[in-house]
């Protein structure tokens, strides 16, 4: 039976009345998220990137649709994963490459690396190398945003593993009983590190334990745009109007290994192949995009043609970026 909290959003705005402003914003946010991380990929594997790196890929279509209904002065939390949030979210290619790459241009000083990269600027507030690290982070923001009496909000992004973190009751239960302006995202990805999901997970719907803290939520396919725009965008307007917290689940899939490198051994190949013919949210969007009249072929090509560009000026700077001296392995440090 299903909670009675719970929504389940596919889109019912037509494509075209999204507007074709919109339309290249959701499809160039997705494009620079999955070529930098093919990129990143690449280079790794052959290695120029030190630590180790957690890609986003195939699910794209979750940061896209959900900070289309952010603004700059919204916050956002992220994970270990959390390349596609912060591209999402507006943060520069170069200084995330250069971060990635270890290098002094880069967010972190090349300090954090892959896994801690922030943006004050846009409202990223940094990813999270701590699984279940970024609850409570986001729950401390919605609290200064609710007492300095701002409209804006946060947003907190985790897989399904990390919702069987202490954390995330923790930090739930609080949202709720302040009634604070916070968006739970669930990316349910069906793997949790190299665990599927319900060998150690209780409910098919992660999203069935928002109703023990009296939150809304809305289950979207994760992997159409359109549709984590329209589920976001229907609880993001009922935390602004001041309803307190809300949950997003976002049904997708994990194409890539839990770090680039990973064996996989816990699933199959056919596995994986299935959801990227059958699930790819660039794919999806490609198609609804075209059929629609929208957009032309060629139209969406030179929009390729455009991120290629970007990404490959956000490799050549990180590349080209002096190392971190020495000197500077303590500054910035708080003792």
């Amino acid at each position: 039976m299903e909670a009675p909290n719970i929504t389940r959003v596919t889109p019912e705005i037509p494509v075209r009345e999204y507007g074709k402003e919109r339309l290249e914003s959701f499809y160039e946010t997705m494009l620079k998220i999955r070529k930098f991380e093919r990129t990143i990929e690449e280079n790794f594997l052959g290695g120029e990137i030190p630590g180790f790196v957690h890609l986003y890929i195939g699910e794209e279509a979750i940061a896209a649709g959900v900070m289309s209904n952010l603004t700059e002065r919204d916050y956002i939390e992220s994970t270990h994963r959390g390349h596609g949030h912060t591209i999402a979210k507006g943060a520069d290619l170069n200084r995330m490459m250069a971060e990635i790459y270890g290098k002094k241009a880069g967010y972190c000083q090349g300090k954090g690396g892959s896994m801690h990269i922030a943006d004050f600027s846009v409202g990223m507030l940094g990813a999270n190398g701590v699984v279940g690290g970024g609850y409570n982070l986001a729950a401390g923001a919605a609290l200064a945003q609710k007492l300095q009496g701002r409209k804006d909000i946060s947003a907190v992004f985790f897989g399904d593993g990390a919702s069987n973190r202490g954390t995330f009751h923790e930090a739930a239960n609080v949202a709720s009983v302040w009634k604070l302006p916070l968006l739970f995202v669930c990316e349910m990805n069906e793997y949790a590190s190299t665990t599927p999901y319900r060998t150690a997970t209780s409910v098919a719907d992660i999203s069935r334990r928002a109703y023990g803290y009296d939150m809304p939520a809305v289950i979207v396919d994760g992997n159409d745009v359109f549709a984590v725009h329209e589920g976001s965008k229907k609880l993001i307007d009922s935390i602004r109007a001041g309803e307190g917290p809300a949950f997003l689940e976002c049904k997708t899939y994990r194409v890539k290994g839990h770090f680039v490198g990973d064996p996989e051994k816990y699933r199959t190949r056919e596995e994986v192949q299935k959801n990227i013919d059958e699930r790819d949210p660039i794919m999806l969007f490609e198609r609804k995009a075209t059929e629609s009249g929208v957009f032309a072929p060629n139209e969406l090509t030179a929009i390729q043609a455009r991120v290629d560009a970007q990404i490959a000026a956000a490799l050549k700077f990180a590349r080209e970026s002096p190392e971190p001296a020495v000197s500077d392995l303590f500054a910035n440090l708080y003792v």
